[in-house]
């Protein structure tokens, strides 16, 4: 374990000097805050910062995520050849890690699953295709989801519905998100 929370705290570092290359175009970018916490080995773990999630027009995502003040803490980029999450280093070099998915990425890296998969549609609201889910309807509008395991929460939306803060649950796991305005992009 120990091992695992020593490579997380390397690729996650906050002293970052590299810089990573510009994203790839999107069809949909979702921008704003961040908070998660997990329970490992008997301990709680937090963090918190800001992301800017870009979705494809193939469906490859593009997450990144930064410290509260801004610095650049990781990229992690999902496509049909798996998971790769690149880290800036203090020395000017990346870190990289790979894995089969997002989900198994994270679980190396933290010892937990984050949602990264589902990522994209939750974020709107809307279960993954072709996946079993428990829909929640509220006056016409998706209010929760329960999908691969996650229980998904619109707790807020902007003026032309479309959501704004959403609560993430799973196995004593929760992460929040709040975006700063409605996406750019293709709406849902």
């Amino acid at each position: 374990m120990r091992r695992r929370a020593a490579l997380a705290l390397v690729l996650l570092g906050l002293a970052g000097c590299a810089s990573l290359p510009a994203p790839p175009p999107a069809e949909r970018v979702y921008e704003g805050r961040f908070a998660a916490s997990a329970r490992v080995d008997g301990k709680t773990e937090s963090g918190s910062g800001r992301f800017v999630l870009r979705v494809g027009r193939d469906g490859a995502m593009t997450l990144d995520l930064a410290s509260p003040l801004g610095n650049t803490l990781a990229r992690l980029e999902l496509g049909p050849d798996g998971a790769r999450l690149r880290a800036p280093q203090a020395d000017g070099t990346l870190a990289e890690a790979r894995g089969a998915n997002g989900a198994e990425l994270t679980t190396q890296l933290l010892g937990y699953p984050l949602p990264v998969e589902g990522l994209a549609d939750w974020i709107d609201a809307r279960p993954m295709p072709q996946r079993p889910a428990v829909v929640e309807d509220a006056g016409g509008r998706i209010a929760q989801i329960e999908q691969d395991g996650w229980t998904i929460r619109v707790q807020e939306r902007f003026d032309d519905g479309r959501p704004r803060r959403l609560l993430f649950e799973r196995d004593g796991a929760t992460l929040r998100l709040v975006l700063d305005a409605p996406p750019t992009g293709a709406a849902p």
